[in-house]
């Protein structure tokens, strides 16, 4: 049975059978219930972004005083902080100094230190450098610099470094 509309005038609604005839077809079904709405994607929480990272140098930062310096903190560095040291003309005579220049901007504490610069990385064991340099390396290319490969003769993984050997190369 379907229901009828009603006409002006022509009475209650009644429930009336289907009409026969050419134009009359199977039995009407119900339609089918709508598909139900998919699940909204979990709401991701942003995460912070973590700018500063702790490091402890193998050697240590020896000052004048004979104290020696090995707990520090490395900020993230910025575009600025790679480019301002172009301009330094220590940099532009011997390019071997950007990451000494480089690392003195972004080294933002060590040990008791009042405050960390250039000059003070400069004067840091050259173990002690390249301990730096390495972890800056790590710290702002969030250990995207290896790639996990498969040797194509013993099918043996292991890691490669994409990265290039020294601050500010690629």
């Amino acid at each position: 049975m379907r229901r009828t509309a009603a006409r002006a005038g022509a009475g209650p609604v009644v429930d009336a059978p289907p009409a026969p005839g050419p134009m009359a077809g199977p039995a009407q079904t119900a339609a089918p219930a709508p598909a139900p709405a998919p699940a909204p994607a979990p709401v991701s929480v942003p995460q912070q972004l973590r700018t500063e990272f702790p490091f402890e140098l193998p050697r240590g930062y020896v000052d004048a005083s004979g104290t020696v310096h090995r707990d520090g903190v490395m900020r993230l560095a910025t575009a600025r902080d790679e480019l301002i040291p172009l301009r330094d003309v220590r940099v532009q005579e011997n390019p071997a100094y950007l990451s000494v220049v480089l690392l003195g901007r972004v080294i933002t504490s060590l040990g008791t230190l009042p405050s960390v610069h250039d000059g003070v990385v400069e004067n840091m064991f050259a173990s002690d450098l390249a301990f730096l340099q390495d972890f800056y390396r790590q710290v702002n290319a969030e250990g995207h610099t290896r790639a996990a490969v498969e040797c194509p003769h013993c099918s043996e993984p292991f890691e490669v470094e994409l990265g290039g050997s020294r601050l500010g190369e690629s």
